[in-house]
């Protein structure tokens, strides 16, 4: 499980900033606290705020975390994908100072399939290209001693390790280049202790629902196994029905191939719908409501994080899709019985039905605000403080205060255009 995620001068956060899933000492929705590691976890986190105030770079730092641990090995020119473009990390680019400075991420995680649970801290600093800093850090539950360093590699020193074997180090610095992570290489050379952390963070789930959806057809997109597994089918039958009693199978058609060069087979998917009459009717995937189709879209990340115990962030979560089907999927998070391996969820939205304690805890509610620099901050409502010290109740009105702008992340609204001017002004 997620205890924290920390990052630092990226896009519009320059300050570091923490999105932490422990629990606070407050009262409401225990069964929504999970023990983990020794820790008191949380099993979701919902982040609000206005537009362009940075709750999507928040979604935005660790995808791209997640995406770099996972494909930083192709990295340098050391395979055969040497033209692979390596993502340049962008800074807080406001001021002088920080646009030259590099970016940092890290998390604390709690790896839940090991017997010991041990606590994992792993971070790394990015300057362009380049990486200047890598650590990993671990303990045990048990342990009463501090975190026990893996690995600490920084720019001009020698890289610092302790308990990997002799060879896999000898291995690491042979191969190791400058734009590459030691997880990342690590996992490719079968180093268990660095394999495991590449793991996790290829059991998390980033999706952006804003774009999810609008291509989501055939049979590519939906879970492996679909075409020829009836299970996986009925499996996902029962997942349309918790939205879509109507949709009741699927029909898979295999379709030629124009083009003989083209090796593997191509599948059509209908959707079949019960009629009042007693009868069906097939409708092509593709021309499924743009909410169904996202909600399609979403079966196999969380089925996967569910199964794994992974954390999914999505971001836009009220995109397209009926408050009351955002709601269902938080509380599946929610709800032991239906998410018995602790996956979490993390979400962006504007929905500010979700924004209640009816749903969630208050340290399970998030604001971003960004002020007159463009600087992003981030916070819970668990943490905020109004001017005269005092935090907020927990039977407090929360959206509409927030929504009258007493937590920020609200916009100050001006009137969008001045009567009796025409379209120049005049």
């Amino acid at each position: 499980m997620l205890i924290q995620f920390n990052f630092k001068n990226y896009r519009s956060f320059r300050d570091e900033v923490s999105l932490d899933m422990t629990a606070t000492k407050i009262s409401e929705h225990p069964s929504h606290v999970v023990e983990c590691g020794g820790d008191k976890l949380l099993s979701a986190a919902a982040i609000y705020g206005s537009n362009a105030s940075g709750k999507s770079n928040v979604y935005e730092a660790f995808s791209f975390m997640k995406d770099y641990v996972a494909s930083s090995f192709y990295f340098g020119g050391n395979s055969d994908r040497k033209n692979q473009d390596i993502p340049v990390v962008t800074p807080f680019l406001f001021d002088k100072d920080s646009r030259n400075e590099p970016s940092e991420f890290e998390v604390f995680y709690v790896d839940n399939t090991d017997e010991k649970e041990r606590t994992y801290q792993y971070g790394f600093v990015l300057s362009g290209t380049e990486v200047v800093e890598e650590w990993l850090y671990s303990k045990a539950k048990t342990s009463k001693k501090d975190y026990r360093t893996i690995f600490y590699r920084k720019k001009g020193e020698d890289l610092e390790t302790d308990g990997l074997p002799k060879k896999a180090v000898a291995n690491l610095r042979n191969a190791l280049m400058k734009e590459t992570l030691i997880v990342s290489l690590g996992a490719k050379l079968n180093i268990p202790k660095l394999a495991q952390v590449y793991d996790w963070f290829a059991k998390n789930e980033t999706i952006h629902l804003l774009d999810m959806g609008a291509e989501f057809s055939g049979v590519n997109d939906l879970p492996e196994g679909f075409v020829e597994n009836r299970a996986v089918q009925e499996d996902v039958i029962r997942y349309i029905s918790s939205f879509d009693e109507s949709i009741v199978d699927f029909e898979i058609e295999e379709i030629r191939k124009s083009d003989e060069n083209v090796y593997g087979k191509a599948y059509v998917v209908h959707t079949i719908h019960k009629l009042e009459d007693g009868g069906y009717q097939s409708i092509l995937l593709k021309n499924e409501s743009n909410g169904t189709r996202k909600m399609l879209a979403l079966y196999r990340p969380l089925r996967y994080v569910l199964d794994h115990g992974g954390t999914i962030f999505i971001d836009e979560m009220n995109d397209r899709l009926h408050p009351l089907l955002g709601r269902n999927i938080i509380l599946t998070f929610l709800n032991p019985a239906t998410n018995p391996n602790h996956a979490q969820i993390i979400f962006t939205t504007h929905d500010v039905w979700q924004f209640t304690n009816e749903l969630l805890r208050r340290d399970e509610l998030w604001v971003t605000n960004k002020d007159k620099n463009g600087v992003s901050t981030l916070y819970s409502v668990a943490d905020f403080k109004d001017e005269e010290g005092n935090k907020i109740r927990k039977n407090g009105a929360l959206a509409k205060n927030y929504l009258v702008g007493s937590y920020g992340g609200v916009p100050e609204l001006k009137p969008l255009f001045t009567m009796g001017g025409d379209a120049d002004g005049k």
